[in-house]
């Protein structure tokens, strides 16, 4: 094969897992060629992401754009499917710009920083993999390469209680995949492919029948509910929540990046990208069910987010609330889904706008406050936020990036939170007026956490302890919170650059 005519999703794809190949070529002793290795690596990912995001067609009449087909399992149908819209286009974004951030963070990990860098590059390709992955099986396949990486970052990199979180995060996800794998099959089979687009076509059209003496209408209820609590686990929605906060808190900072910043954005994907689309009906029918559950994620999220003392589970327990904005637009979407109102589908294509938004915004804003955590972990060996006061006299610049960093999750206007939540909320209102209102008392103590984190750590009488011990924020780890700064301010100034990419795809899918 000429590698010069491979597609750019094929490239976007293999440069993270054979660059991760290669960093095992490079003795382990050579530490330094390794790091910059894996970050040089990490880029290129990126700068196709770009490419693809300046020739993207927002208003093309195709479904899917840079589309490429290659066969892979033909007697079951099955080929290497690669597309993008908007919605994907978004999420690929934001994973080629947090990969290089997250690695450059972890310039500070000292042991096997060989396996740990090329750990985190297939961790890279498994995700890439899913917001690309146009075919059932090949979206199976990503979604679980992406569980291992994870599994060992946590647990040989991780933290005190690192065997306890790494070993909960595996056993929730792979036991939410089984179920995704069942449905999966089971599709395949029902529908002779798993190619997605050739599914949606023939889906709404499929007659009553039987398989493997099984009415279509069990099937199609036993593959609704096995995608429904896969991405459930993965998002989390709130009781699957549980193996979250360990995993964050144990997790390297790196390693929190990018769990909070894009994995618990597959499971929202996948509710936008599968469930609705494929199961209308069964998601009209539960969608108050979902709603309710989005609206306990938004409100016991935050107060538990509010009663931790240690600032990394606050972090952790506030992408609980966040993620459940995002949840709580896809009910109202899938409830918009079986309604002839032109009002309340629009509502609901303004709610779907919002939660993908979200999912960038929270990206952006809980990766840098992850990272905020691990810089003041790395000088002080501490993350207690009573052990902490009045840094900001020593510390002015690192206390003015965290307060920026705090006001985006807040969602202060001007902000890029502002705008996404505000697009949920209006886009929610019209359709579930109550759950609405009730998720305002999230809003609330979302305030009352984050004040509560620049007050412990920045406000009040100076802690002696820290005199001479903590230092101002470096230029490496400036260089991996300006960009996230930056991108914050301008969706919150202007968010139409990101919004015009994004609306296309909604509407025509929503």
């Amino acid at each position: 094969m000429n590698f010069l005519s491979i597609p750019i999703l094929a490239w976007l794809v293999l440069i993270p897992v054979l660059g991760g190949l290669l960093l095992l070529l490079i003795p382990g002793k050579k530490v330094e060629l390794i790091r910059w290795s894996a970050l040089g690596i990490s880029l290129l990912p990126l700068f196709l992401t770009v490419l693809l995001w300046l020739n993207y067609q927002p208003k093309a009449e195709a479904h899917f754009q840079f589309e490429m087909i290659i066969p892979w399992f033909e007697v079951i149908h099955s080929s290497i499917h690669f597309g993008l819209d908007g919605i994907s286009l978004t999420m690929v974004l934001l994973t080629a710009l947090l990969t290089p951030l997250s690695i450059l963070t972890s310039f500070n990990i000292k042991e096997n920083v060989k396996a740990f860098m090329a750990l985190f590059l297939f961790l890279e390709t498994g995700i890439l993999g899913v917001f690309v992955s146009l075919d059932l099986l090949i979206f199976f396949l990503f979604w679980e390469i992406g569980l291992v990486p994870m599994y060992f970052l946590i647990n040989l990199w991780g933290g005190d209680k690192r065997n306890y979180a790494s070993l909960k995060f595996i056993l929730f996800t792979m036991g939410g995949s089984l179920g995704l794998l069942l449905a999966i099959q089971l599709l395949g089979v029902l529908m002779g492919t798993f190619d997605l687009v050739e599914i949606l076509k023939s889906w709404p059209f499929l007659q009553e029948g039987t398989i493997f003496k099984i009415p279509y209408e069990i099937v199609k209820a036993i593959a609704f509910w096995a995608f429904v609590i896969a991405f459930a686990i993965k998002v989390p929605v709130w009781p699957f929540h549980t193996w979250l906060p360990d995993a964050h808190t144990e997790a390297p900072t790196g390693g929190s990046m990018i769990l909070a910043g894009v994995l618990l954005k597959l499971g929202a994907y996948g509710f936008l990208r599968l469930v609705l689309p494929l199961f209308p009906v069964e998601s009209a029918k539960y969608a108050g069910w979902l709603a309710a559950l989005a609206v306990a994620a938004i409100v016991f999220g935050a107060l538990s987010a509010a009663s931790q003392t240690d600032f990394k589970r606050l972090v952790a327990y506030s992408s609980i609330n966040h993620m459940g904005f995002v949840i709580l637009a896809v009910a109202a979407a899938a409830w918009a889904g079986g309604n002839t109102d032109p009002a309340v589908r629009q509502s609901s294509v303004i709610a779907v706008n919002g939660a993908v938004l979200q999912m960038f915004n929270h990206g952006l804003s809980a990766a840098g406050m992850f990272f905020l955590v691990g810089v003041l972990y790395d000088r002080a060996h501490t993350r207690m936020l009573d052990k902490f006061g009045g840094l900001f006299a020593i510390v002015p610049n690192y206390g003015a990036i965290l307060i920026f960093l705090s006001m985006a999750s807040l969602g202060l206007p001007g902000l890029n939170g502002f705008v996404s939540e505000f697009m949920i909320v209006r886009g929610v209102w019209p359709i579930y007026m109550a759950l609405t209102a009730v998720s305002m008392i999230g809003l609330l103590f979302t305030g009352v956490y984050v004040l509560k984190a620049i007050k412990l750590v920045l406000q009040g009488p100076f802690n002696e302890t820290w005199a001479g011990r903590i230092s101002e924020i470096n230029v490496r780890e400036l260089v991996v919170i300006v960009p996230l700064m930056i991108l914050i301010l301008s969706i919150g100034i202007w968010p139409s650059w990101i919004l015009t990419i994004i609306n296309q795809t909604v509407m025509r899918w929503f």
